[in-house]
């Protein structure tokens, strides 16, 4: 397989004995270069010494010499620099496309990485690695750790940066669009994030002051003042409420004002989720929220500390909601606020990456280091992941070791990217 010669190739796991091309001539790597995982060749700017002439350039990897015809680089000028082909199997000898011979090189995997990599692939349990968990140093958790956190948050600056792209660069819009996408909690993410494109804050902000506007507009936009909308079940009751009737004729004004058109209601996802997740709830709490001036840029680099963030984007519904979980339908009166799992939730997937992202495109430093300290002052989330790698003996007691966990669960242990791994790494090299 070619991402075993590849990884044998990286950490150089050759035998000690002289090495030579496949024509026999004396073969010293200094340095196997950078990979590259992007298109062109394999490895760049390697050090090779073949016959006692030092080489610069870069190596291609493949399982079969014939594979450099088959992939076409015969043919491709991006491959005229490279300074030696590296093969499972040389079966032909390889050209440039200007007909110049390579020099190749004939690598074997080491069994014991070979049948430990197919153990990674074809165990049963999760994660594939565990055996090796336990063994591992602090110093090779933590700075694996670190780096998966770093990842992770790169990722969701990546996101945010869509967002504002999306928005006409306002990262204001793109606060707002990556908080409404999280209220969503999964299920409703996609929907959420397409109805804070719906919203314009310019036009709303000039209601700001005035909670029923707001709510109207938010409601409104989302398509849940559709009667449509409503269960069928309670249409008949929504028909006769006073708040839905008020909330619909301040929305018709509004939106004739603004010349606003709603999302598809239809969007909106309800199987299996738990009332106090209904849009109209999050919605009203992201009203409320708005209206009391605490969803922007503002205040939330303001935030110094876990305890102010937590103060900061602590919600609550208007007090029709605190009786409804939809128009038409009665519940037990409650305040429904964020929960206090849900609110953490919030600030680890919205607040401290746009404190980073932010950062980042401000070029302020201290808002990146803030973020970082923000995941160490919040408590672990807990979920099936967490459960699954604390049960393989890491400890897992920030946010930070958490989010660095689904991140590794995720972009490698799902897509069963092992090699790119260090734990899978640890794994590989092991008897």
């Amino acid at each position: 397989m070619e991402q075993l010669l590849h990884y044998t190739w990286k950490h150089r796991m050759w035998p000690t004995a002289p090495l030579t091309t496949t024509d026999g001539e004396p073969l010293e790597i200094i340095d196997t270069g950078l990979q590259n995982h992007n298109s062109g060749p394999d490895f760049f700017n390697a050090k090779i010494k073949i016959g006692g002439t030092l080489w610069v350039g870069n190596v291609e990897i493949h399982d079969r010499s014939s594979d450099w015809f088959r992939h076409g680089h015969d043919s491709d000028a991006a491959y005229d620099n490279v300074v030696l082909h590296v093969t499972g199997k040389a079966d032909t000898d390889v050209t440039t496309s200007a007909g110049q011979r390579l020099p190749q090189m004939l690598l074997e995997v080491p069994a014991g990485v070979k049948h430990n990599y197919e153990a990674l692939l074809h165990t049963d349990k999760y994660p594939p690695c565990y055996s090796i968990i336990p063994q591992l140093s602090p110093l090779t958790v933590h700075s694996w750790m670190a780096a998966l956190q770093t990842e992770r948050l790169q990722q969701k600056t990546e996101a945010i940066e869509r967002r504002a792209q999306r928005m006409g660069g306002s990262w204001e819009d793109a606060y707002f669009m990556t908080l409404a996408r999280n209220y969503g909690f999964g299920i409703n993410g996609e929907a959420f994030e397409e109805w804070a494109a719906h919203v314009p804050l310019h036009m709303v902000d000039h209601h700001r002051d005035n909670l029923f506007q707001v709510e109207s507009l938010f409601l409104g936009q989302a398509g849940l003042l559709d009667i449509l909308s409503v269960p069928e079940r309670y249409r008949q009751q929504a028909l006769s409420d006073d708040y839905f009737l008020k909330l619909q004729k301040e929305y018709k004004y509004l939106a004739h004002k603004f010349q606003l058109q709603p999302m598809d209601y239809k969007l909106w996802r309800f199987l299996r989720l738990r009332p106090q997740n209904f849009p109209h709830i999050r919605l009203s709490q992201l009203a409320t929220l708005y209206h009391e001036r605490r969803a922007g840029l503002s205040q939330l680099t303001e935030c110094t500390d876990a305890i102010a963030m937590c103060q900061l984007m602590q919600s609550h519904v208007t007090p029709y909601w605190e009786s409804h979980y939809t128009f038409g339908s009665d519940s037990l009166r409650t305040s429904k606020k964020l929960s206090p799992a849900s609110l953490r939730l919030i600030i680890i997937n919205t607040c401290i990456p746009m404190l980073f992202a932010y950062g980042r495109h401000t070029m302020k430093e201290e808002l990146c280091d803030r973020a970082f300290t923000l995941l160490e002052q919040l408590g672990a989330e807990q979920n099936h992941i967490i459960r699954l790698w604390q049960e393989c003996g890491l400890s897992v007691a920030t946010a930070g070791d958490s989010q660095a966990l689904i991140q590794l669960k995720r972009e490698y242990c799902d897509k069963r990217d092992c090699l790119r791994c260090r734990i899978g790494y640890e794994y590989m090299k092991h008897q």
